[in-house]
């Protein structure tokens, strides 16, 4: 009689345990992941295309030595910096960030010292680069939206009451957001 009063109590706290939230923090978790894992991936594609255009602005620009240098260094500079989905801290995720936008800097400058060369201007291969690099650029744009989407979802669920106790005893932790990066709120300043 013992061992059937067992199953009743080994189901009960089985039940317990599949309504307290733990199954959807690992679902907001592994959402997370992913929309980290589109953002790299999203960065890496940038990266790949940079390789292509510094070499047909090579081909043209050959006193354009200096810019073309930063651009590549920036590039080795981005590639090195490596955030893994469990290590998503604001600092990290900062780090990630400062990293990628020296590689914006540089390539923003690559680009506008190219409007120098009007024969690059007019080659086919150098305007499909920039097309696909504008289109990665709003790619990682929206991937790092989604990725912050993910991350506000995954850290209301795990701090809402009851869901913040398993949390705890679970060892989830709050990931960090994607920030502006600082002086985006002023006005970029256009100059003739």
């Amino acid at each position: 009689m013992k061992r059937f009063l067992k199953i009743p109590f080994y189901l009960l706290i089985l039940s317990l345990f599949s309504s307290c939230g733990y199954n959807t923090m690992i679902e907001k978790q592994e959402a997370v992941d992913g929309a980290w894992a589109q953002v790299d991936v999203q960065y890496q594609r940038r990266n790949d295309l940079i390789g292509n255009l510094v070499e047909t602005v090579k081909g043209y620009a050959k006193y354009e030595q200096e810019t073309l240098t930063k651009v590549v260094e920036a590039r080795a500079s981005a590639t090195q910096v490596v955030v893994k989905a469990d290590q998503l801290t604001e600092e990290n995720i900062e780090k990630y960030q400062q990293a990628q936008g020296q590689l914006t800097s540089a390539l923003s400058k690559l680009l506008s010292v190219t409007e120098n060369y009007p024969d690059l201007k007019a080659n086919e291969g150098f305007n499909d680069l920039r097309a696909e690099l504008s289109g990665t650029e709003n790619r990682i744009a929206v991937a790092r939206k989604n990725f912050n989407e993910a991350v506000q979802t995954y850290n209301v669920t795990i701090r809402t009451f009851p869901n913040n106790i398993i949390a705890g005893m679970s060892g989830f932790e709050k990931k960090g957001y994607f920030k502006s990066e600082a002086g985006a709120d002023k006005p970029v300043d256009v100059k003739f």
